[in-house]
Formats: structure tokens, sequence, C-alpha cells
């Protein structure tokens, strides 16, 4: 995965400026004590992953997209794999796979929502990269 993409800092957990620094404290969503627990601000660069009081309530919108994916996703396979299976039952699996998948869900929401608004910064990561030699 190309280092200066959007969906590196995604799915690597890493601040959307650099690249670098961790976003949440634990790269474990199912740690579920700190599972939510993120640093003020980049180890790194500095760069504040909460640029305003209750920037986070947009990621609920993309929470929710995920969420109705899980359930297509879950109902669509039930129902191709299992075609005589009972409604309930398959409700009980698409509720099993939402609980279940919360944590991640949750985190790539608010990765997700971040990296719309923070674009990645090359120059910032060559001045790193020279602090460094």
């Amino acid at each position: 995965m190309n280092k200066e993409s959007k969906l590196y800092s995604i799915f690597k957990n890493k601040c959307p400026k650099c690249h670098e620094g961790q976003f949440f404290e634990s790269n474990n969503p199912y740690n579920l004590k700190n599972f939510s627990k993120m640093p003020d601000e980049c180890p790194v660069c500095g760069q504040k992953y909460e640029p305003e009081t209750g920037f986070y309530y947009g990621a609920m919108y993309v929470s929710y997209a995920f969420g109705v994916a899980i359930f297509v996703a879950v109902w669509v396979s039930t129902s191709l794999l299992f075609p005589d299976m009972s409604v309930y039952l398959t409700i009980g699996l698409v509720l099993a796979a939402l609980v279940l998948l919360f944590p991640v869900s949750f985190r790539l929401a608010r990765l997700v929502w971040i990296n719309i608004f923070v674009k990645y910064s090359k120059e910032y990561r060559n001045s790193v990269e020279q602090k460094q030699i």
C-alpha cells in the first residue's frame, strides 16, 4: 500500500498528516478498555486529533454507512447460502455481526472522517526524514 495514500492512514491507524504517529493508542480494536482512546495530538507532527469540539459527530454518518453495509452483506450472504433460514435467525446474525464489528467500524469511521478534512503533507514528511538522518 502506498504510504502517501489516505487508505494507508486509515488501515494502518496512522496520523492523517504525517502517516507516522499512531491515531489510536492501541492497535487492537478489541481491547475494549482502550479501543476508543486517542492522544490529543500526533506525537510526531503535532496534528490535533480533535480539531474542534464535536468534530467526530460527523463520523456517525460514516459509521451508519458501515452498519448498513454490514447489514446488507450478512443478509444477502445468509439468504444465498441458507435460503430456508428463518427471518428471525437472519436478524439475529445481523445483530451479532453489528455488535461484534462495532469496535472496528467505530475506529474506521473516525479515521475516514479525519482523513476527509486533514491532508497528507509530503513536505512535513520530508522534513521529518531529514531530521532522522
